[in-house]
């Protein structure tokens, strides 16, 4: 330990001048020391930035600090590192705790004080800073250890003499420093046969004993050991007393008298202690009665300090605060005490108003000791404060413990057996919905999915994406091939074709012809967008286009106008499309079914081949061996009597579409198909075509022109094959005729 101050010499010399003073009465002074052990605040930090915040086991919370700049004036804390685990000491200079021995002797008639610097058996006076336990911001307190006085015999007239002093401000005028002994939680104890404390003002000297005298108390067993019980301090054998709230205090002495003549009792008997002591603390044992009880608390006992910023008052309401204003944290307070305030966290926050954001938010959920919640109620933390409803089922009060169920036992019962038919038709759904997604999968892998996943060419959709598309309301078309319906996919409108059940390929050849189509781009061919292979039969999604079929416009009853012009570019372009299938791709795909119903039209006449290529996606298993695909009034009579599809095939297909085209007349199978018939009788027995064109393009200046497309026509529909032209052919023959027609 350091060498006293010159401030601690000059306190020792009024402490002995109190000494002398009261040496008739017997009177014996203590100085109390007190260590603060903090609790820590839960949320950090608890101190300035760059300032350590612990002492050993203590937490160090601003406004206490130990370096410069980390503690406000009067709040430095020094940490002493010579202990393991190191202590923590107040350093404000007029606080200390001293301890001085002197011994005493008693004859009849006389009895003397021996000054303790004659005495052999007695010390030099102890002086010590206060020692602090820990620090409570919560509280504006701190608990540090006290010193303890006594007194024993050490025979039937003498014995020695034990003073404490403690002293939080010594020789100020008034409560002028941060500290001051708590009145409302620290008490007078005693304990001993026959002892009488008491205790006295220490702040000044000189010592005025009348004036500064506080409280005391007696005990006495007058012999009676008996009258003595443990946890009773009501006068046998310990006596208690509340310090007088009437004035602040900062400092106190607390002094016994010696024994009396002639004790008979010193040898089981011999000593006595008195202390300020924190309130509740000490709970009296009678063993404290027996024995060398001087040294009974080697270290000191607990006593509380109260702690303010001193010389200062909270601003007025709506008065700004002065710039040295302490409570600087955002939900706090400020509450005035004696001759200055203190700063508080508002209810439901915690921490250190102190510092800047220094009170956070309580997690009373985390408290279930301060903020109950009861094991039927669920805790909510919010901000101020939290909520503790009923669990589900429950009605009541969480906090208040009152949660009772909702449901009788009856219901209850009802309602589980309910809930347990709803298991069992979940638990089915659940097994018929792993089923299905199996199947899916299995579809998925039949249909060719994982070749088409790794060609990254075409997107492949999920059943359920096209599940609202496929409903009845959306059905547009219905042909050989199945069902056409339109819906959105991705905020566009597509075309979804379901075919008929078992009528595609499977797996990797139909994946090759997805892939083979999906790679075919031009301008007069509906484009491919991807397929849905989570099916029995897969489906594919098109590009949706707008003006309806070629056989719509001429036929229905919503026919429109068309004149010269627009059909020879129809015609023109769709024999392009086709010719770039036959001859302009890497494989050669053949359509199968070309006819007015296969040609769409954009908003501005466009044509555009669908159906392109589902010849190749049909299957041709021995199901299909004898039986030929398509629509009859279209079909190549030498198809139909082989079943072998060939270019020449849809070269046939053609000219009679063409024909539809300049005569605005259907194409019928099931009458002899009149329309071919009419046609080719005419041009067998060398008479013009004209009475079979459409009134709306037989107009003289037009003649010529169709004449030249029926000329086309013939060719096309000519039973030799080797004698029919290409697509090629067909296709530039039109496109120079559409030129011929614009000059």
């Amino acid at each position: 330990m350091s060498a006293p101050s010159q401030s601690q010499l000059l306190l020792l010399h009024h402490i002995l001048a109190v000494l002398l003073a009261v040496a008739a009465a017997g009177a014996l002074l203590v100085q109390a020391t007190a260590i603060t052990e903090q609790h820590e605040p839960p949320p950090p930090p608890i101190t300035r930035p760059g300032c350590p915040d612990k002492c050993g086991n203590i937490s160090i919370s601003f406004p206490f600090g130990m370096k410069p700049g980390c503690f406000l004036e009067g709040f430095q804390v020094t940490c002493n590192n010579t202990f393991q685990p190191p202590r923590a000491f107040l350093a404000y200079n007029r606080s200390a705790q001293v301890t001085i021995v002197s011994s005493y002797s008693r004859t009849p008639g006389n009895h003397s004080i021996v000054d303790q610097k004659n005495s052999s058996t007695d010390g030099p006076p102890l002086v010590l800073p206060v020692e602090l336990m820990d620090i409570s911001l919560a509280e504006s307190a701190a608990r540090a250890y006290g010193g303890v006085a006594s007194v024993c015999s050490t025979n039937a007239t003498a014995g020695f003499v034990r003073s404490a002093f403690t002293t939080l401000a010594f020789e100020i005028d008034g409560p002028k420093g941060p500290f001051l002994l708590s009145l409302a939680r620290n008490v007078l104890v005693g304990v001993g046969l026959q002892a009488l404390p008491l205790v006295s003002r220490f702040d000044r000297t000189p010592v005025d004993q009348e004036k500064d005298y506080l409280v005391s108390c007696r005990s006495a067993l007058m012999g009676n050991l008996q009258l003595a019980s443990n946890g009773s301090c009501s006068g046998r054998g310990c006596c208690q007393a509340s310090l007088p709230q009437a004035q602040p205090l900062n400092g106190v002495w607390v002094s016994m008298g010696p024994m009396s003549v002639n004790d008979t009792m010193w040898a089981t008997n011999p000593c006595s202690f008195a202390m300020v002591v924190e309130d509740s603390w000490y709970n009296f044992s009678t063993a404290d009665l027996y024995g060398n009880t001087s040294n009974r608390f080697p270290r000191g006992v607990p006593y509380v300090i109260d702690f303010a910023i001193r010389n200062a008052k909270c601003p007025a309401k709506g008065q700004q605060p002065p710039p040295d204003y302490a409570c600087v944290s955002g939900n706090s307070s400020c509450a005035d005490v004696t001759n200055g305030y203190v700063c508080k966290c508002l209810e439901h926050y915690e921490g250190n108003p102190y510092i800047p954001n220094g009170c956070q938010d309580i997690d009373e959920c985390k408290r279930p000791d301060l903020y109950p919640c009861s094991s039927d109620g669920i805790c909510k933390n919010r901000l101020l404060g939290y909520d503790c409803p009923c669990k589900p089922g429950m009605k009541g009060d969480g906090k208040e413990g009152t949660c009772q169920p909702i449901f009788s036992l009856a219901a209850k019962m009802a309602v589980g057996v309910i809930g347990g038919f709803f298991v069992v038709a979940a638990l089915l759904f659940l097994i018929l919905l792993r089923k299905e997604r199996r199947k899916m999968r299995e579809f998925y892998e039949k249909n060719g999915g994982p070749i088409l996943e790794k060609a990254k060419i075409i997107k492949l959709f999920k059943k359920e994406e096209l599940k609202e598309i496929l409903k009845s309301k959306n059905l547009i078309g219905k042909g050989y091939f199945g069902e056409v319906y339109k819906g959105l996919l991705d905020n566009k409108l597509v075309a979804v074709k379901k075919p008929i059940s078992g009528s595609m390929l499977e797996n990797e050849q139909f994946a090759n012809e997805v892939i083979i189509q999906s790679q075919i781009i031009h301008k007069n061919i509906v484009r491919l967008i991807g397929c849905c292979l989570e099916v029995d039969t897969p489906m594919l999604v098109y590009e949706f286009i707008p003006k309806g079929s070629l056989e719509d416009i001429l036929h229905s009853n919503k026919a429109i106008p068309l004149n010269i012009d627009v059909r020879l570019i129809i015609a023109a372009q769709s024999a392009d499309g086709l010719a770039y299938m036959h001859s302009k791709t890497s494989n050669k795909i053949l359509h199968g079914d070309v006819k007015p119903a296969n040609i769409l039209l954009d908003e501005n006449f466009m044509p555009k081949i669908s159906d392109f290529g589902i010849s190749r996606l049909i299957a041709r298993d021995t199901q299909h061996t004898d039986e030929v695909i398509g629509d009859m009034s279209y079909m190549d009579p030498v198809y139909m009597q082989t079943g072998l599809l060939t270019e020449k095939s849809d070269v046939y297909s053609f000219g009679v579409m063409i024909l539809e085209l300049i005569t605005r007349k259907k194409a019928t199978y099931s009458d002899n198909n009149s329309l071919v018939r009419n046609f080719l009788e005419v041009h067998k027995e060398g008479k013009r075509v004209t009475e079979l064109f459409d009134n709306e393009i037989a107009l003289t200046s037009n003649l010529e022109i169709l004449h030249s497309m029926a000329r086309i026509i013939m060719e096309c529909l000519n039973l030799d094959v080797d004698q029919r032209p290409s697509m090629i052919e067909v296709a530039e023959r039109l496109l120079l005729l559409n030129q011929t027609c614009k000059l």
